[in-house]
């Protein structure tokens, strides 16, 4: 632990505050997204700038203290955090600046998608985001970035033009396709493993306001029938269409009818990336599978889409451990096997959700990008939710059954944006990288050789892998 003189000296270089456990501040601050996560840092640094940021990595290199990266704080394996290290915290870091005649914008490290569908959609743009609006841009982004507009425009890894990062050596560089470039396709799905994202700029697309999304919920007594329909028009459907597909239990709360509460559903969310008159026609197939049990279909601003799941998903105020595998395929034994364990969730808050890919985000080559996925057409995930702690051993013992159980039809990849708690190692890891995995190594060996950022879904440095 450093001294009481490097301590201050440090805490008078920041512009920023510095936040230790005697600070009254300091239980709120060290609160993530998930209420799972208690982990106690010695330190939280929260900067307002890149001079900050270099100031966190040359102190807690100096005095050999692990470092955790906060962004958005939305990562399900609380990676935000480090016990007894230094948070090198962005989130005060959430400027946006939009370029409507270039359709580009800067993003900084500490945003969240809402800051930036906020300032994008003032010019009719977006840039592909998540599918909560309370996310943050990096630690969706550097792990790829599934959202709505993946299809269309593929993820948000794939739409980065550029980024300014802060590496182990405390040195700032441009990452792009004509600087370091080895470092830009490493940081497109690669993760925290290379520094300290400050800046990140963004291609933006024409969109909105007003979308056609659709969301209709039909009764789990005819899930075969509607996962079959589903499978059978998303396979098919235009680029324009981006839609996954969950098993759910309406909750009783008054956002839905009573009538509706209580009900296990399938439930087709859609967008259509395109006029939403046009997109009306073109999505009205998912909504005429049979009767739903609720229909909340229609035409909604953007931002309006891409907030309205928020309220399942608060912050630090309920339980999370999603995670994730690649199917192989979506035929009637695998869709029969994943609604058998839709009807035996163990806490009605738990959301199967399948997630069509297709498009222009498989269109990319796997090795085009450390994103390594791209060849699959589906990925299923177990997006276990809860509320009461005392659930917490049974939803997670279950959650990872489940996908045990599922490997005879996953195929070899996941989303690393859905890892669990990490629990595999590096296991995990080079499961989520594939063949990828081994340049990323290289890649790390050549920026941070000491694996100075290892709080994260950790890449070793090749010579460290010896």
């Amino acid at each position: 632990m450093p001294d009481h003189e490097s301590i201050t000296e440090f805490e008078n270089s920041l512009l920023g505050d510095l936040i230790t456990p005697e600070d009254k501040r300091y239980d709120y601050e060290r609160q993530v997204w998930n209420g799972l996560i208690d982990k106690h840092p010695a330190f939280i640094a929260k900067c307002r700038g890149t001079s900050d940021v270099i100031s966190c990595v040359n102190f807690a290199r100096e005095n050999d203290l692990q470092v955790s990266i906060r962004g958005g704080g939305h990562n399900v394996a609380g990676l935000a955090l480090v016990d007894d290290g230094l948070v090198i915290d962005l989130s005060d870091m959430r400027g946006v600046y939009v370029y409507p005649d270039n359709k580009t914008a800067l993003v900084e490290g500490g945003a969240i998608w809402a800051d930036v569908d906020r300032e994008t959609q003032l010019y009719g743009l977006a840039a592909p985001g998540g599918v909560v609006s309370t996310t943050g841009v990096a630690g969706l982004t550097l792990g790829g970035g599934l959202g709505w507009l993946r299809k269309k425009h593929g993820l948000s890894c794939d739409n980065l033009i550029s980024v300014r990062i802060v590496t182990a050596d405390g040195n700032i560089l441009t990452a792009s396709e004509q600087e370091n470039a080895d470092l830009f396709w490493a940081l497109r799905g690669g993760g925290g493993n290379f520094g300290v994202v400050t800046t990140f700029e963004f291609k933006l697309y024409e969109l909105g306001p007003q979308v056609m999304f659709s969301l209709p919920m039909y009764p789990m007594e005819e899930a075969d029938k509607v996962l079959s329909a589903w499978r059978d028009y998303v396979i098919s459907s235009p680029d324009e269409v981006s839609s996954n597909v969950l098993m759910w239990t309406i909750p009783d709360v008054e956002d839905f009818p009573e009538e509706a509460r209580g009900k296990d559903i399938v439930g087709i969310p859609a967008l259509y990336s395109g006029d939403a008159d046009e997109g009306q026609e073109i999505l009205k197939p998912l909504m005429e599978i049979t009767e739903p049990v609720l229909d909340l279909s229609g035409q909604y601003p953007f931002a309006v889409v891409q907030s309205m799941f928020d309220w399942a998903f608060p912050k630090n105020e309920r339980f999370y451990y999603f995670k994730s595998s690649d199917l192989k395929s979506l035929d009637h034994q695998v869709i029969k096997d994943i609604i058998s364990k839709a009807e035996h969730r163990p806490v009605s808050s738990i959301l199967i959700a399948i997630w069509h890919y297709g498009g222009e985000m498989n269109r990319i080559g796997a090795d085009e990008s450390a994103f390594g996925s791209r060849d699959t057409s589906f990925l299923l995930s177990i997006d276990s939710v809860w509320d009461n702690h005392d659930d917490s051993e049974k939803v997670i013992a279950w959650s990872r059954k489940v996908l045990d159980d599922m490997k005879p039809h996953s195929g070899v990849g996941m989303y690393p944006n859905f890892p669990g708690l990490g629990e595999e190692g590096n296991e995990l890891v080079q499961s989520a990288y594939g063949k990828n995995y081994s340049r990323l190594s290289e890649v790390k060996a050549k920026y941070d050789p000491d694996n100075f950022f290892s709080v994260n879904l950790n890449i070793k440095p090749a010579e460290l892998m010896q």
